[in-house]
């Protein structure tokens, strides 16, 4: 069986179901994960899910760029090649409710989620979030710990989806490589890292806590780093649980940093430190 290229002319065309309304977020929450299926958005991302062999449902895209779609899908096995369906710039609008500047989108089947245990049996330092709102924020945490060597993630039940749409853009498809759990019963996941002889950190801009390097110069590795949500931070009950904290050093007048450069920074700091520890040169 190969794929089939159709044309689109309005929303309610049901081939097309899986990506109406994609601006409506409590719509999305309510229908996306239920009905397993994720949204990629533009030829990058499209890229990684295809080599990290994901099964795409159908893809929507414009006339101007239907030759490298299919150019790209080429590489997938016929049989499970998806359709594409193809529409007018002011019918993808009117089908997404945005202007889809990307020219593609996929409608993905979610993969299996590992468990919380074979995410920290994975080895290596954990990114933890608790609580994040923002989509967006979800999606550059991920980008900035894979870009700093974590191996894996843990999100609160309370976290935004990191397979939201806006998740896996700002990601640029970190969320699909970095292996990665959802606590239901949050913060049980803290006490498995403890139990498994890792070190969870809660990041802090409390001027009571330590500076990141001082920390993980005396912690034991692997790490977890916890990060809070925005404003508030991490609760009380969680900073209880995990009883170190850790802050970055900030110039006057600053408090904190935003969610992917205070990934970034502890993730720099974890890479010096377990260089240190080898007795490398940083």
């Amino acid at each position: 069986m190969t794929n089939s290229v159709f044309s689109v002319q309005s929303s309610s065309d049901s081939r097309i179901r899986d990506f109406v309304s994609l601006t409506d977020m409590e719509l999305r929450r309510r229908t996306e994960e239920p009905a397993g299926l994720f949204i990629a958005e533009g030829f990058l991302v499209l890229e990684r899910v295809i080599a990290a062999g994901l099964t795409i449902r159908v893809i929507l895209t414009d006339h101007k760029r239907l030759a490298r779609i299919e150019e790209l899908i080429s590489t997938i096995r016929a049989d499970v090649r998806p359709d594409v369906a193809v529409a007018s710039a002011q019918t993808l609008e009117q089908i997404t409710g945005f202007r889809v500047h990307r020219g593609v989108l996929a409608s993905v089947q979610r993969p299996l989620a590992p468990t919380i245990g074979e995410v920290i049996d994975g080895g290596g330092p954990l990114l933890i979030l608790e609580g994040l709102v923002d989509s967006t924020n979800v999606g550059l945490a991920f980008r900035s710990a894979a870009a700093m060597g974590f191996a894996g993630a843990i999100v609160s039940g309370d976290c935004a989806d990191p397979l939201y749409r806006r998740s896996v853009r700002t990601s640029m498809g970190a969320v699909i490589d970095l292996p990665w759990a959802r606590d239901g019963a949050w913060p049980g996941s803290l006490q498995l890292v403890k139990e498994a002889g890792m070190t969870p950190i809660a990041l802090s801009p409390d001027p009571q806590c330590p500076d990141i390097d001082k920390v993980l110069n005396s912690a034991v590795h692997p790490v977890a780093a916890v990060f809070g949500t925005e404003g508030e931070g991490l609760r009380e009950r969680t900073r209880d649980v995990i009883g170190t904290c850790a802050r970055i050093p900030m110039g006057a007048g600053i408090d904190s940093l935003n969610i992917a450069a205070s990934v970034a920074v502890v993730g720099h700091a974890l890479r010096s430190a377990r260089a240190r520890s080898r007795g490398c040169d940083t």
